[in-house]
């Protein structure tokens, strides 16, 4: 497969989950649709309100034009969560014992973005929705690793400005003088009363899955990257931590990749356990040429490495209406990954 290729260019799907089972890879997208709104830094332009899921046993083939993904069709809806209002941003399947765990987030009725579960028993659906979100739960931008070292899965999740991560300090909400759940007006940064040059970059967090997949087993804690020098990236670096976690192994290593908003990469550090702390190391993806940012992920399927992200060619550079697009990725002989320019 040489350079990227448009994978669904019929629709508007984008912050691709992409999970290998039976020998059949399988797409979790979001669905893009045009809100009618303008761009701002709240993400009122997402207003996504339902998922498909697309899976193929073939993806060389697709990317040479001779196969299509196959569309499953749609596999959860807006209306059918209880508790959630609007705004059905990325999501996220896992598979334990045979039942597949969709996590996804929504704004619930105080407009607050909280995770919510969906269940089914086959990985193309359909998913039950739980009628309540998961308790603890906040942010967005989901991504779940089953490690094979000791079988746990973990939680990986954040998203700063419209995905509310500036919120929350040790896992409790900040509220505003008025007592809304909110920073104070104008806010977007971390709740640290300094320059950024002075603060660390606000992080992620992680948190293992209880066995049942339906709670976190415990608090979630921050996923910090370090330079080479072993000091947190600080909140000015263009290479920290922004939105779309991911998280996958490669020779025994954690690799941590993540996209840096409003720099527009997808950047990766390297760790000896999923918790981290993980050690900056480069660029998978440089700046998009169509859209402001990306979100990715990164699978094997069929012994080749492959990197599933989106931009906003096929709208003509609209923000808000995303494709799907993947690139085969290299790992070098150290394990470090040969950069694709966007």
């Amino acid at each position: 497969m040489e350079g990227k290729v448009y994978l669904w260019p019929a629709d508007y799907m984008a912050d691709p989950s992409v999970h290998v089972w039976n020998d059949r890879l399988y797409i979790y997208p979001s669905h893009d649709w045009d809100a009618g709104v303008g761009d701002d830094d709240s993400g009122a332009e997402y207003e996504m309100k339902d998922y498909h899921v697309f899976s193929t046993d073939d993806l060389e083939a697709v990317c040479r034009g001779e196969k299509e993904l196959v569309d499953h069709g749609c596999i959860l809806k807006l209306e059918d969560i209880p508790w959630a209002s609007h705004q059905l941003w990325d999501n996220e399947v896992q598979e334990k014992d045979g039942k597949y765990y969709m996590y996804f987030p929504a704004k619930d009725k105080n407009d607050i973005f909280r995770t919510g579960v969906a269940v089914a028993d086959k990985p193309e659906g359909p998913f039950v929705p739980l009628n309540d979100p998961m308790h603890g739960s906040y942010s967005i931008d989901y991504a779940v690793l089953k490690d094979d070292a000791d079988g746990e899965y973990y939680f990986y999740f954040g998203g700063i400005w419209g995905g509310q991560l500036q919120w929350y300090k040790d896992n409790k909400i900040a509220f505003n003088e008025s007592g809304i759940a909110a920073p104070p007006p104008g806010d977007t940064e971390p709740i640290v009363p300094a320059k950024k040059s002075e603060c660390d970059a606000l992080p992620s967090r992680v948190a293992r899955l209880a066995p049942d997949m339906l709670h976190f087993a415990e608090a979630p804690r921050p996923v910090i990257i370090l330079d080479e020098d072993d000091n947190p990236l600080k909140a000015d670096d263009p290479h920290r931590f922004f939105e779309a976690s991911w998280c996958h192994k490669y020779k025994g290593k954690y690799y941590f990749s993540y996209s840096t908003g409003d720099t527009h990469m997808i950047c990766y550090a390297i760790g000896d356990n999923p918790y981290g702390p993980f050690t900056y190391k480069g660029v998978v993806l440089t700046p998009v040429k169509a859209g402001w940012t990306t979100h990715h992920c990164i699978v094997e399927f069929k012994g080749k490495w492959y990197l599933f992200h989106h931009d906003s060619g096929p709208s003509g550079g609209v923000n808000s209406l995303r494709s799907l697009k993947v690139a085969e990725i290299h790992y070098n002989e150290d394990g470090t990954i040969q950069t694709i320019e966007g």
